[in-house]
């Protein structure tokens, strides 16, 4: 956070070529490692047809629905309250919570055995798009202990 500017500026973040889609050039960036972008992008368009052909939707459906069934509306964060520490609940940054999303289908992709990446994730987002899978499990989770500890949520900040 700079010291004099008033505001950060957003990154902007170039739609990809193929499907002009701003949240498809994310998820390519999230994959992507080493700077390898050619490599993330074959992973995940090839991951999106595939899907698509299991979920009988477009590819950009396909990745909108499962994005959107994995982002959660609410969190919990830790806060420190007179020598004890409360789990708080508190609601989720659209953009954040699409961010939240993103990481945990890639991170459930990655945790699957065996196959090719684009195997993985073509599973994961089909699964998301179901309302299963690991990340929808994980948005649940989350819920879940929101749910929870909804009686410490007087300690927001």
């Amino acid at each position: 956070m700079p010291r004099r500017a008033k505001r950060v500026k957003k990154h902007v973040i170039i739609p990809d070529a193929k499907y002009s889609s701003v949240d498809v050039s994310k998820f390519v960036n999230r994959i992507m490692l080493k700077g390898k972008k050619s490599t993330a992008e074959r992973i995940v368009y090839g991951a999106m047809e595939m899907a698509s052909q299991q979920a009988s939707a477009e590819p950009l459906e396909v990745l909108g629905k499962a994005v959107d069934n994995a982002t959660p509306l609410i969190r919990v964060k830790p806060r420190r309250v007179g020598g004890a520490t409360y789990q708080v609940p508190m609601e989720v940054d659209k953009r954040v919570g699409r961010a939240l999303a993103m990481r945990w289908l890639i991170l459930a992709a990655r945790a699957r055995s065996g196959k090719s990446m684009q195997e993985k994730l073509a599973a994961e987002l089909a699964d998301a798009v179901q309302g299963r899978g690991s990340a929808v499990r994980k948005r649940e989770d989350i819920h879940r202990m929101a749910e929870a500890n909804k009686a410490f949520v007087h300690y927001r900040w």
